[in-house]
This record gives structure tokens, C-alpha cells and sequence, in this order.
């Protein structure tokens, strides 16, 4: 079901078909969510916290969504104002907890190596964790960037509409942005491709089924792949 066939908020239980249409959407835009989040707080539990808040504000008040842009593009606006929220509420309590400490004493593209074998999967596997490690210690005003533009590859006026930045800034970030990865990854394994911060099997079940038992309180059955 379209998201148009939702559209209002939701004062009492969805109804089964309206379950099969917020599955359909969360299936399609998990990964994608789970990485915008995931570059703005760099914690994977973290991510998947934002991105069930982010669903269930989403599904709780379709009225909100007018048609002005695309569902993707609604969905990602909502993520990210979750995520630099507790992004602020994260550092606050860091500044919190410092100070009572002181008184006291007065954080793509795909990979193309073929896991064959039980050598070539722990390869990958340290492959990409050193392209996530990298990516995570990129700057905070060009990580997002990054992620959006080459891992997402969303276009540079679709990254400066959801960043609320000029396109021209977008590039130069990540101009910045690809040249410190590329050193970072030139200095430990030369150029590679990577498919980094996956999102799917168990994990995107969970969140899918957690969020619609938030919505409906009913159980449903898991089908996420």
C-alpha cells in the first residue's frame, strides 16, 4: 500500500493492511536510514535506537507528511533530526557527567572480493572494518557528506537539500571527505571498494518487528531477509 493510502495520524491500531505497507517501507529503506543515522553518531546501537524512534514518529503522524517531497527524503529529514538530537542530548550528559566527576575529585560502493573461502571472509571482514574505522574518524562536517553522497549516492542538491547546506559546500566536503579516507586507506591497504555498515538479516529484522509491534501492540510475523 502507498504511503499516500496512509496518510493521517494514527489515533488507534493500524489496520492490517496499514502493517503491510509501514513492513514494505522499512524493508526498502533500512539500510539506507540506518547509515545516515549511523554516520551522524558513529554507534551502531545507537543507529538502530534513532532509526525505530524515527519510524514510529514517522508512522504515528503520516498527517505530517504532505507529499512535497519524496518518502525517502521525508524519512531521512525525520532520521537525522533524531539522531543530532541525541547526538545534543549525548554531549550534555557527557558535559554532566565531567563535571560531576571533577566536583568529586574537586564516536557504496560494493566490495568485490568473493568470500569463498574461510581466508578471503576474514579479509573482508578486517577490510571493511578498517573502511568503517576510517570513515568514523572522518570530521563530523564531512562524514555525513560522505556517506550520503558516496555510500548513498544521493546527488549533490538531493545531500544539500537534506543537510541544509549550498550544493558547492557539499562538494568541497567531500572532495575533503574522500581525499582523508583515501590517505587513511592508502597508508594501511592501498585503494579497495567496500560495502561498509550493513543493515539486513536478524538485525533488520528486529527493528522492523520492534517497530511495528510499537505501532499495532500485536504481534506480526517476521519476514525480513
Amino acid at each position: 500500500m502507498p504511503v499516500a493510502e496512509t496518510h493521517r495520524s494514527l489515533k488507534s491500531p493500524p489496520s492490517a493492511a496499514d502493517i503491510e505497507s509501514f513492513r514494505a517501507i522499512m524493508q526498502a529503506h533500512n539500510r539506507k536510514l540506518y547509515r545516515i543515522a549511523r554516520s551522524i553518531l558513529r554507534n551502531n546501537s545507537d543507529a538502530e535506537d534513532v532509526l525505530q524512534e524515527a519510524y514510529v514518529r514517522a508512522f504515528t503522524h503520516l498527517a505530517d507528511f504532505r507529499g512535497e517531497a519524496a518518502v525517502a527524503t521525508w524519512l531521512s529529514r525525520i532520521v537525522i533530526n533524531e539522531a543530532l538530537g541525541r547526538l545534543r542530548k549525548g554531549k550534555r550528559q557527557k558535559r554532566l557527567a565531567e563535571d560531576m566527576r571533577q566536583s568529586h575529585q574537586a564516536e557504496i560502493i560494493a566490495f568485490p572480493l568473493q568470500a569463498s573461502t574461510p581466508e578471503k571472509t576474514m579479509a573482508q571482514r578486517q577490510i571493511l572494518a578498517l573502511v568503517e574505522r576510517l570513515t568514523d574518524e572522518l570530521p563530523d562536517t564531512y562524514r555525513t557528506v560522505f556517506v550520503l553522497r558516496v555510500i548513498e549516492g544521493l546527488s549533490n542538491e538531493e545531500t544539500a537539500e537534506l543537510l541544509a547546506l549550498r550544493p558547492q559546500t557539499v562538494r568541497t566536503r567531500l572532495h575533503r571527505a574522500r581525499h582523508l579516507l583515501k590517505e587513511g586507506l592508502e597508508r594501511q591497504i592501498g585503494p579497495v571498494l567496500l560495502d561498509a555498515f550493513p543493515f539486513a538479516g536478524k538485525r533488520c529484522e528486529r527493528l522492523t518487528e520492534a517497530v511495528l509491534a510499537r505501532i499495532s501492540r500485536q504481534p506480526v510475523e517476521p519476514d525480513c531477509k
